[in-house]
């Protein structure tokens, strides 16, 4: 097979995993050496649907000694199998990012062989990248769970981001769905990455010049509606991992259908307004200091699609509310719906010079649209509301969420609504 199609087969292959993103991490250009990366991200191409990327995304092979139900790349699926060498991949990045069409490569793999062997091809593509090449830009690599520490260790001191992806949120459904993945197989790297980015840094803090450990921290991925785990759960998951191993992002992911879908998996789409509100919650949990219990209550097992977490959250929590915006510590302006983290900085440095009204908060980017209803300026409403939790849903909601949405994709041109006039923003 040659590499146009082998690059085919494998990137089109890579595109179910979604744990990547910018970079995370810096690194100026040396002289004798190419490409640089920037924490701001690396990004300056844009697919089809508009998203703007950079990296080279790839598998080193699909061809995998494991059966995952939910996995298009499994054993018992019969799809085109390909595999590149380390050389090859090298080449091909080389030669991408000398055209320009990237700043990154993003590498992963199906298990060939086992875990071990799989480690140390990913391992030598990138040694080839960094060492023959001189390539200084920005790699996430995968860390393949069961493969041996040492190896891990090794690749990591040549990547600025590993990845271990959970995939399924309970041990149950590994068991069901993955029956050749083990949970302690996936949290052992998880657990080693933590200890050695943590040691690295204290060796950068002694010693200047000490080799680099995946300076951009360590990211997994979850899919979401494969099987039949509630929102709450998944959500307190992703607590504990952020707790537990310092990860800096979990991605989530939407099922989606696979060819000969497996009779125990959901034959349609999961709902990509799920995954975004599911998003949602872990962006309160990691910049506003909201937790899983606050987020989901006792009592409800799943996110409510019609409103973002923080609108709902304030709904159910209105004796809190309304805020004077003039005198709320900052930890209060952060919780109010419409508010930022940078709106709540902004507002605190404001009120320092003068009190605050609803001109100023707009000027300042505060999305009075849905903050209006539970803030006050020197004492005042915006507007005479009922404060009355079926009022507030109903205003929050009025501008719902069109039904015309679908999975983003890298690798078509279909349109991702139907009318044009039917798209509403997600952003919460």
């Amino acid at each position: 097979m040659d590499i146009a199609k082998k690059l085919e087969v494998l990137t089109d292959a890579a595109k179910y995993d979604v744990a990547c993103t910018s970079s995370g991490s810096s690194r100026k250009g040396n002289k004798g050496s190419l490409g640089s990366t920037e924490a701001c991200g690396i990004c300056h191409s844009f697919s089809a649907d508009g998203r703007c990327i950079s990296l080279l995304k790839i598998l080193l092979t699909n061809s995998c000694i494991y059966d995952c139900k939910y996995c298009v790349n499994r054993r018992s699926n019969d799809v085109p199998r390909a595999a590149f060498t380390p050389d090859e991949i090298a080449e091909l990045t080389m030669n991408f990012y000398r055209r320009n069409y990237i700043e990154g490569l993003f590498l992963s793999s199906a298990i060939i062989k086992n875990p071990d062997y799989t480690m140390e091809l990913l391992y030598e593509t990138l040694h080839l990248v960094r060492n023959k090449y001189n390539f200084n830009g920005y790699i996430h690599v995968k860390a393949i769970p069961g493969a041996d520490k040492d190896i891990i260790f090794r690749t990591g001191l040549l990547a600025d981001r590993m990845s271990v992806n959970i995939e399924l949120p309970s041990e149950k459904s590994l068991e069901t769905f993955a029956p050749d993945k083990k949970k302690q197989a996936i949290l052992t790297p998880m657990a080693s990455l933590k200890g050695a980015i943590t040691q690295n840094k204290n060796e950068i803090t002694l010693y200047k010049n000490a080799p680099k450990f995946v300076p951009a921290g360590q990211s997994t991925q979850m899919i979401i509606g494969a099987s039949p785990e509630s929102d709450k759960k998944i959500i307190r998951l992703a607590e504990s991992l952020y707790h537990k191993y310092e990860l800096r992002r979990v991605f989530y992911s939407a099922y989606m259908p696979v060819k000969n879908t497996h009779k125990l998996l959901p034959t349609n789409d999961a709902p990509l307004l799920r995954e975004h509100r599911i998003y949602q919650a872990d962006w309160l949990m990691r910049f506003y200091g909201f937790s899983s219990g606050e987020i989901l209550e006792n009592e409800d097992d799943n996110l409510d699609l019609s409103m973002d977490p923080k609108c709902n959250w304030a709904i159910r929590n209105l004796h809190l509310f309304p805020i004077e915006v003039n005198k709320a510590p900052f930890e209060m302006l952060l919780r109010i719906p419409g508010v930022g983290v940078t709106g709540a900085k902004r507002i605190f440095d404001a009120r320092k010079t003068a009190k605050l009204d609803f001109y100023n908060l707009k000027k300042l980017g505060i999305v009075l649209k849905r903050a209006k209803y539970f803030i006050t300026c020197d004492g005042k409403m915006m507007e005479k509301t009922p404060f009355i939790p079926e009022y507030l849903k109903i205003r929050l909601t009025e501008n719902g969420i069109s039904e015309g949405y679908a999975q983003l994709s890298l690798f078509d041109n279909k349109p991702l609504i139907e009318k044009k006039e039917d798209v509403k923003c997600l952003a919460g």
